[in-house]
């Protein structure tokens, strides 16, 4: 079984009651362990006795640790005084002792004076005194992969004293996470590795499928706001909540062969696939969890990465949600993988959905182009058919915006593709109208024959304020929330708007975007982003085998 530990800081004796509060939270929300950071309280007035109380009410088995300054703590005072004062919580008869106390390995090694000093507070085969207390050495490394990880990772597997080895190291890419499952696989005694920091987050939340001791969660919000803050940041970078963890990710269910999936982008915290997906895993029985992977936007960054995640057999991962900036960039890694590319990827040049089939074999395709058709006829309230020589702007040149002016002319629609760089729009108008010729359009567009090549083309500066648009089509990420513009509105003061025009936006967190609320107020249809997302996912998650 994996720990789920709460990490809970405590600087100041009149922190305690809340602190202790916040425990007894976090065990009702699926916590079994609770660690105290008493970094600075440690060096209070009666410290001891501040200590000793945490450990006696904790609501579960406890760690105490005094992390020193040099790997991101705030214990100021000297090593001496440190392993002396955990010497008197852990060995005094009739007092509380904690279950484990966490040490760094690199002070325990700078002074063999010292090292003998923290065996005698903790339980191990040559102890002389009756001492319940055990062991965690642990290395952290806030700048990287520590140099000298596999010599360190070495000396706390030969060390009698250690009961449990501990790495911690902030991630640089997805791809560390990776290294922190292998790395499990070696453990000789109970072992936590962690990569910290948002691109780190794999490998807390699968702490279970590859055998961890325990993994760290953060105590999550509380009715004052300085110590929700507090907590929200955790005692390491990239902690999430307890209740993330048990109900988002579904951490007591996550086993050796739980299937992973992703969501792919840059950025990606924003996403709304996780908590969608993971609710419709539990749903249907499925024994899957789909986490945020964000990969920086360089090809190269993404094809590294995602091959390394197929590669590595025991993560069993099995598809992904692949959004900006990476949707092209899909579609070239299968090309070059030798998997499948749907007819209408090849033909969009972009592709939503990464899956591999019953056999294993590698696929992508586009769930965008047709959810975008689901999601505009509903709100203009007409039907697919309807929408032939509608005249629809869409505003963007990327992935989405391929995939959306795609879905529409096959539906026999006009549109016309606006973006800030006219170059970049009439590319990609002739790009899309060669995967038309190439690919053919569809059925329903068979008897059109090469006119529905006419039906994508691109707009000018001004051309968007003519007043002669059915629709409008958000396809840019301006108003997302996380992105560089959520305050911003790609639509010009002067467009006409009113309630023969529909306006949709792509972006769906916010749902309200600054261009939905503008166009409401306006008088024209809305549609938001989440009726599009909502109805692609389906499709998705279809496609995904987990049996």
């Amino acid at each position: 079984m994996t720990h789920l530990c709460v990490s809970i800081s405590v600087e100041a004796p009149d922190e305690i009651n809340s602190a202790l509060a916040d425990a007894r939270r976090a065990i009702e929300h699926g916590a079994d362990m609770v660690e105290w950071r008493v970094d600075v309280l440690a060096e209070c007035e009666n410290a001891l006795h501040h200590v000793r109380t945490l450990v006696r009410e904790s609501p579960a088995p406890c760690i105490v640790t005094i992390r020193g300054a040099r790997e991101g703590g705030d214990w100021r005072g000297n090593e001496a005084d440190r392993v002396s004062f955990l010497e008197a919580l852990c060995t005094a008869d009739g007092e509380p002792a904690p279950t484990y106390i966490d040490f760094e390995l690199a002070d325990a090694q700078r002074s063999a004076n010292l090292r003998q000093k923290l065996e005698l507070c903790v339980a191990h085969p040559g102890q002389v005194r009756t001492v319940g207390t055990r062991l965690i050495l642990s290395v952290h490394d806030f700048e990287g992969r520590p140099a000298s990880l596999l010599r360190q990772w070495t000396a706390m597997a030969e060390s009698d004293a250690c009961a449990v080895a501990k790495v911690a190291w902030r991630a640089r890419s997805v791809r560390d996470n990776i290294e922190a499952f292998e790395l499990l696989a070696t453990r000789v005694k109970p072992a936590v590795v962690l990569c910290m920091g948002e691109l780190g987050l794999m490998s807390r939340v699968l702490a279970p499928k590859f055998g961890a001791f325990l993994t760290f969660a953060h105590a999550g919000n509380d009715s004052d706001a300085q110590r929700a803050a507090a907590n929200a940041a955790g005692t390491a970078p990239g902690q999430v909540s307890v209740e993330d963890m048990v109900n988002l990710y579904g951490f007591r269910s996550i086993g050796p062969a739980t299937r992973v999936f992703g969501v792919i982008g840059w950025p990606v915290g924003h996403s709304r696939s996780p908590h969608l997906h993971n609710e419709w895993f539990r749903a249907a029985g499925r024994d899957a969890v789909l986490l945020p992977m964000p990969i920086p936007p360089e090809y190269e960054h993404f094809k590294a990465t995602v091959a390394e995640l197929l590669a590595f057999a025991p993560l069993d991962f099995r598809g992904a949600c692949v959004t900006l900036p990476h949707k092209e960039h899909l579609v070239r890694f299968v090309h070059e993988h030798g998997g499948h590319v749907d007819e209408i990827a090849a033909r969009i040049g972009a592709a939503n959905t990464l899956y591999l089939d019953s056999s294993g074999a590698l696929h992508c395709t586009n769930t965008d182009a047709p959810a975008a058709v689901d999601a505009l006829t509903h709100g203009m309230g007409i039907q697919r058919a309807e929408l032939r020589d509608k005249r629809v702007a869409v505003l963007g040149a990327g992935g989405v915006a391929r995939a959306v002016a795609a879905g529409l002319a096959d539906e026999g629609a006009r549109v016309v593709i606006f973006n800030r760089n006219e170059d970049r729009a009439r590319r990609l108008c002739a790009q899309l109208r060669e995967g038309l010729s190439q690919h053919g359009s569809g059925a329903k567009n068979a008897a059109t024959g090469s006119a529905n090549e006419g039906h994508i083309v691109a707009g000018r500066a001004g051309e968007i304020s003519c007043g002669c648009f059915h629709a409008l089509v958000n396809c840019t990420p301006v108003g997302m929330q996380g992105g560089s513009d959520p305050q911003g509105n790609p639509l010009a003061d002067d467009v006409h708007l009113d309630d023969s025009i529909t306006v949709m936006d792509t972006v769906y967190a916010p749902r309200d975007t600054p261009l939905i609320l503008e166009s409401r107020s306006r008088g024209a249809r809305t549609v938001d982003g989440w009726a599009m997302f909502m109805k692609q996912a389906e499709r998705q998650f279809r496609l995904w085998h987990t049996d």
